[in-house]
């Protein structure tokens, strides 16, 4: 082996643990709103995907999730254990690992180019609402409408702030990351 491919996956397990963290440490911060809460780690699994691709950002990820799994408090406000990602939220946790992949895909396969970077974080986006809202759905019992319009509806704004945030970071940290 060579010293770039021995530095290349030490450098991107950093960079995933890095994200990792990060999406931990951003978890604290969380505003209630009902039942799904406005959290900045949206923000971290959109650069998860952007900056480390599909397979790296989905270590990272499921790297997180593992450890809110095991009762470390990584989830919003400090919470973890199975029983928030059984619980209102946990559909859009555990959509966070698809979509990370997805966005990381889209972002790999289109050459990381800001329209198709935009694109990728709307299809992960998406996904997670869809995870999301379905175990909302499952959870409160209520009618479709009603779980939108609690767990979708007002968090628009605030991820497409999040998105574009995260596609102009990723722009500017991609260089730096990929030694360009």
């Amino acid at each position: 082996m060579t010293e770039t491919q021995i530095k290349t996956p030490l450098r991107m397990m950093v960079y995933a643990s890095l994200l990792a963290a990060l999406t931990a440490a951003s978890a604290l911060i969380s505003i209630p709103v009902g039942e799904v809460p406005v959290v900045l780690y949206n923000f971290f699994i959109l650069m998860m995907g952007l900056l480390l691709g599909s397979r790296w950002g989905a270590a990272s990820i499921a790297v997180y999730l593992l450890a809110g799994s095991l009762g470390l408090p990584v989830f919003a406000g400090a919470k973890g254990g199975l029983a928030i990602l059984l619980g209102p939220t946990g559909g859009y946790l555990i959509g966070f690992l698809p979509a990370v992949f997805i966005i990381g895909f889209i972002s790999e396969k289109f050459k990381q180019r800001f329209i198709y970077d935009i694109i990728a974080m709307l299809c992960g986006t998406a996904v997670i609402y869809a995870l999301g809202v379905i175990q909302l759905k499952i959870v409160l019992g209520k009618t479709w409408m009603v779980t939108m319009a609690l767990g979708v509806f007002p968090f628009i704004i605030f991820d497409v702030i999040k998105a574009v945030a995260a596609a102009v970071t990723a722009k500017a940290v991609r260089p730096i990351i990929m030694n360009k």
